[in-house]
């Protein structure tokens, strides 16, 4: 499943966007400013980014210059509200990949979006192995280690570790939590995120009261710092 980050202030247009796209079975990630476009860039690694130009803060342009900068080839379509030509030449000569001017056709946008996940570099490999104290992961197998014996861990649990483990020292929100790794949005409730958090502490944490790996971040979600 690839997975696109939509860069809009438009409030409107980002849920539309974001609402089709899921339709058609992309991982949607969202925000409105330029500064946290960049740090979910680096920590999330979407595999497209949809960027309007015109954002508050830092420009859409100053976001793909900055990408560039950093060696991250990432495709990039811009959205621009503005018909003028120098936008757009801009935006391509610093390193988008493609641009469209609002208002624009959805499902022009789409087909855009396919033929750049197909011309796209491969993704990153994958999170393979992992390892933090006593704990042994192996993502490609599904299997896990605790003090060098077998450990039971379900497929959700293992996804939950990686989510957790590729946001190493950030917060990860429970709604994210439920977002990526159970994969629908309209859930019941997020302590259906809790009660796995709970049953995974019981089994990789030596005290799971006080834990060392999984800590709680009230009012956010949780954080790894394995």
């Amino acid at each position: 499943m690839y997975k696109i980050l939509i860069v809009e202030d438009q409030p409107d247009l980002a849920k539309g966007l974001e609402v089709n796209f899921r339709k058609e079975g992309y991982t949607v990630l969202k925000t409105s400013t330029g500064e946290e476009a960049i740090k979910m860039v680096i920590h999330d690694g979407p595999d497209l980014i949809i960027l309007d130009i015109m954002l508050p803060g830092i420009s859409g342009l100053d976001v793909c210059r900055e990408l560039r900068a950093k060696s991250i080839e990432t495709p990039i379509i811009m959205l621009t509200a503005k018909s003028d030509e120098i936008d757009k030449v801009v935006g391509l000569e610093i390193g988008a990949d493609d641009y469209m001017t609002k208002p624009f056709s959805l499902r022009e946008l789409q087909a855009r979006v396919r033929v750049r996940l197909r011309k796209a570099p491969a993704a990153q490999e994958a999170l393979a192995k992992y390892r933090f104290g006593p704990v042994e992961l192996d993502f490609e197998k599904f299997t896990a280690r605790l003090r060098n014996k077998p450990l039971e861990l379900t497929q959700r649990e293992f996804e939950i570790l990686r989510l957790l483990i590729r946001c190493r020292g950030d917060v990860v929100t429970r709604d994210r939590l439920l977002d990526e790794v159970w994969g629908y949005q309209d859930y019941p409730t997020t302590r259906t995120v809790d009660t796995h958090i709970l049953k995974l502490r019981k089994k990789i944490e030596e005290d799971p009261a006080n834990p060392k790996y999984i800590i709680s971040v009230y009012g956010g979600g949780y954080k790894f710092l394995g």
